[in-house]
C-alpha cells in the first residue's frame, strides 16, 4: 500500500496514511487517459455555430435574370450557395451533437491512472483538520502558504486542486476566491480535472470517501 505523510493545517507532519493501492498504485494507461480527456472536453461543447441556408438568407426569391438569351446558366434565385451573399451549403445547423460516450469502468481506470501519476510525481499531499477552518479567505491563504512550502510554491503561483469528501461550505467559502485553487468533491472527480489541476491537496477524510465511492468500501 502506498504511504504518504499527513500534514496539519499548521504545515507540520502528523504521521502517515495508507492510500488505496487500487487508486494510487494502478497501472498507468496514457492512451486511456487521453481518451477520457477527449470525451470530457467534447461533452462540454455547445452547438453555438449556425449558418443560414439558402432558404434563410435575406434575398428575394424572385428569378433574378431571364431564363434564356443571356448565355449564362439558368438560376432561380440569388440565394443559391454559389453566389456571394447566398446561403451556406452543408454549414453548421446549431444542432450538432458532440456527445461522446465512455464506459464507467474505462472512466474509473483512467482516473486511477491520473491519480497514480500525480502520486508518482510527488504532487499529492494529505492534510488533516482542514474541514474545521473558518470560512475566511485570509485563513485559507495562511494554511496554503504553510502547506505549499512542501512544493516550494509561493503565494500567487498556486495551481492546485483540493479534493473534498463532501460539500463543505466553510472550505468552499474560504477558497473560492483564490486564483489557481480548484475545489472538487470526491464523487465529481474526473481525469481531466486531476491532470489539469496541478498539485493535489487531499483532505484526510477524502481518502476514506475515495474507497467508498470508487471501491465500494463503506466507511
Amino acid at each position: 500500500m502506498p504511504r504518504v505523510d499527513v500534514y496539519t493545517i499548521a504545515g507540520t507532519k502528523s504521521g502517515q496514511i495508507e492510500l488505496p493501492r487500487e487508486i494510487f498504485a494502478a497501472k498507468i494507461n496514457q492512451p486511456l487517459m487521453a481518451q477520457a480527456v477527449r470525451v470530457y472536453l467534447s461533452n462540454q461543447r455547445q452547438s453555438l455555430a449556425k449558418a443560414q441556408t439558402r432558404s434563410e438568407v435575406n434575398h428575394t426569391k424572385a428569378k433574378w435574370f431571364r431564363q434564356k438569351g443571356t448565355g449564362r446558366a439558368r438560376h432561380g434565385a440569388r440565394s443559391a450557395p454559389i453566389f456571394v451573399g447566398g446561403g451556406k451549403a452543408h454549414g453548421p445547423t446549431g444542432k450538432q451533437n458532440y456527445h461522446l460516450k465512455m464506459s464507467k469502468s474505462m472512466k474509473k481506470k483512467a482516473l486511477f491512472s491520473a491519480l497514480t501519476t500525480k502520486l508518482r510525481d510527488g504532487e499529492v499531499l494529505v492534510v488533516k483538520d482542514m474541514g474545521k477552518i473558518e470560512p475566511k479567505t485570509k485563513k485559507m491563504v495562511e494554511i496554503l502558504n504553510k502547506l505549499m512550502k512542501n512544493w516550494k510554491l509561493e503565494t500567487g503561483n498556486w495551481k492546485l486542486m483540493i479534493i473534498l469528501p463532501s460539500k463543505l461550505e466553510n472550505v468552499l467559502r474560504a477558497a473560492r476566491n483564490l486564483q489557481g485553487v480548484n475545489l472538487i468533491q470526491v464523487n465529481l472527480l474526473n481525469t481531466y480535472e486531476v491532470l489539469n489541476g496541478g498539485q493535489v491537496l487531499l483532505m484526510e477524510e477524502s481518502v476514506e470517501k475515495l474507497k467508498e465511492v470508487f471501491l465500494g468500501k463503506k466507511l
